[in-house]
């Protein structure tokens, strides 16, 4: 499978470095790929701001300046086919692809570049913190974009977020914020908009954008689905039964019954996606911090890994292993007798005062569910009552950042490959809460963040020290938060499925113009 990637990453080199397309073929014939997920797939249309689930649609109606290989581990071209930067690492120079154009019809020009990271960098929310190095942009000339920088960053691996980092068409409309906003686009992916359908089961249809510079003269999909099914084991039928294409999460149970079937493929691969217990430092019981190092306890960090054979690994840290941040041996352990002491000194516990505490997680999400009825096992005998709330990805974020739980169960990934998205989005004090869903407001652990972007290039070792700092400031000494694992991508796709591979710094995204169909 090595192989066969590495040569995919070549063929896409070499074409990166050609000349443009000269004539966009349609696809032969209409092919049609149908996603099913078990969330709702857009919370927001914005390409500056958007910054959850619309991943795996944006990606395929998006584009970023580069793209993360997860095999060299560095950036690759995309919409810039070369860049470069001076020794300092402060000034870095993109050459842009020729020929491609926005769904609009206007071209992907240096100009465009300016302004779409521009207007993100001036809305200061979701992901846009990426880009606060940049001091300046200026367009050398229609293909040549140079960026000027207050300290050095890695530009090249930034350019490649799945957030933050789309390069979009600003004119589409004089007010593009709304116009967006009605399920419209101003990318220059491969697929456009073709209908939105929020609230209903099939959610988002893309269909083929025919001026795409990678041309379609080979098999491609055509049209491209979301359908959101919370329920795993109506979404294995629909597999089955050649309803979707692609299922990306199934229980062991099931994973394991696809990997037997005919006509259906499996995929297995580490992933960079941790699942979080957000603990409410701001108010309830949980302000707390006895009460919330007694759940962290109570967690059976062990018993969940066996219990989900094979989709997940053990977490170690806030930061997964293969990204700068991660803190190897620190994986958690349950210690029952020391929650059930905790709870004792805050007035809880066996002999103390009954306590009731909220949890909601994603509905449809199995493994969220598991750990959910099994912590709630796990704190009935030291008199504290779990009320467990399964809730739509969109109606748990709007609870969540009012403060309406005590436990927020939630997934976090990279913005791009590095750890600092986990501790600058997540834990990083914030008003109003967006993702900081443990509402936690820690000057000690800002001012240690302070830099960190600039630290991991300029001294690496210091970096390193300074994540595990963080670590401990926010696993230890305010317990705001549990990590039960990290998850290990295990999908299921129809047979006929050609070319899907995963790449974790994209967390659940087909890129659908890559894969052939056949069959």
């Amino acid at each position: 499978m090595r192989r066969r990637l590495a040569a995919a990453a070549a063929l896409a080199l070499l074409s990166a470095c050609s000349g443009p397309t000269e004539v966009a073929r349609p696809p032969a014939a209409e092919s049609v790929f149908v996603y099913a997920q078990n969330l709702d797939v857009i919370s927001d249309w914005d390409p500056a701001t958007s910054h959850s689930n619309e991943l795996i649609a944006f990606q395929n109606v998006y584009e970023t300046l580069t793209l993360w290989n997860p095999f060299t581990k560095k950036s690759a071209p995309r919409l810039a086919t070369s860049w470069r930067s001076t020794p300092d690492g402060r000034t870095w120079t993109f050459t842009l692809r020729q020929g491609a154009t926005f769904h609009t019809g206007r071209p992907v020009d240096a100009a465009a570049v300016k302004a779409s990271i521009e207007r993100t960098m001036k809305t200061g929310t979701g992901a846009s913190y990426i880009w606060d190095a940049v001091s300046s942009i200026k367009a050398e000339d229609p293909n040549t974009v140079t960026f000027a920088l207050k300290y050095a960053v890695p530009l090249d691996l930034v350019a490649s977020s799945g957030y933050a980092a789309y390069i979009y068409d600003t004119q589409a409309a004089p007010d593009l914020r709304s116009w967006l906003g009605a399920g419209r686009d101003a990318g220059s992916g491969p697929y456009t908009v073709a209908a939105w359908r929020p609230g209903q089961e099939e959610e988002l249809t893309l269909k083929a954008y025919l001026q795409y510079w990678g041309g379609w003269d080979k098999p491609h999909y055509s049209v491209v689905k979301y359908r959101v099914v919370p329920d795993t084991d109506r979404a294995w039928r629909m597999l089955a039964r050649g309803e979707v294409s692609f299922v990306d999460r199934l229980s062991p149970r099931l994973f394991a019954r696809a990997a037997i079937t005919p006509g259906v493929r499996t995929s297995e691969r580490d992933s960079y996606q941790t699942a979080l217990l957000l603990f409410n430092t701001a108010s309830g019981a949980m302000k707390d911090v006895r009460v919330r190092r007694a759940v962290q306890k109570a967690v059976d960090y062990r018993g969940l890994v066996r219990a989900l054979r094979g989709a997940v690994v053990p977490a170690s840290g806030v930061v997964p292993e293969g990204l700068t941040g991660h803190v190897a041996g620190r994986e958690p352990r349950q210690d029952l007798a020391g929650a059930a002491r905790l709870l004792g000194r805050a007035g809880y516990g066996p002999a103390g005062r009954p306590l009731k505490l909220r949890l909601t997680y994603a509905q449809g999400d199995h493994d969220q569910r598991l750990l959910a009825t099994r912590l709630a096992a796990e704190l009935k005998p030291l008199n504290v009552t779990l009320d467990v709330r399964a809730m739509s990805w969109n109606a748990q974020w709007q609870q969540g950042r009012k403060g309406g739980q005590d436990i927020f169960v939630t997934y976090w990934w990279p913005d791009y490959a590095d750890g600092y998205s986990w501790f600058g989005n997540v834990f990083h004090s914030a008003d109003p809460p967006v993702f900081n869903l443990a509402y936690l407001r820690d000057r000690t652990l800002d001012e240690l963040l302070e830099g960190l972007p600039e630290l991991s290039v300029t001294d690496k070792e210091a970096a390193q020290a300074a994540y595990g700092q963080a670590t401990g400031r926010v696993l230890d000494v305010r317990a705001a938060a549990a990590l039960p694992w990290v998850v290990r991508y295990q999908r299921a796709y129809l047979g006929g499925v050609q070319g899907y591979d995963d790449n974790p710094a994209y967390p659940d995204v087909v890129f659908a113009y890559e894969l052939r169909p056949s069959g």
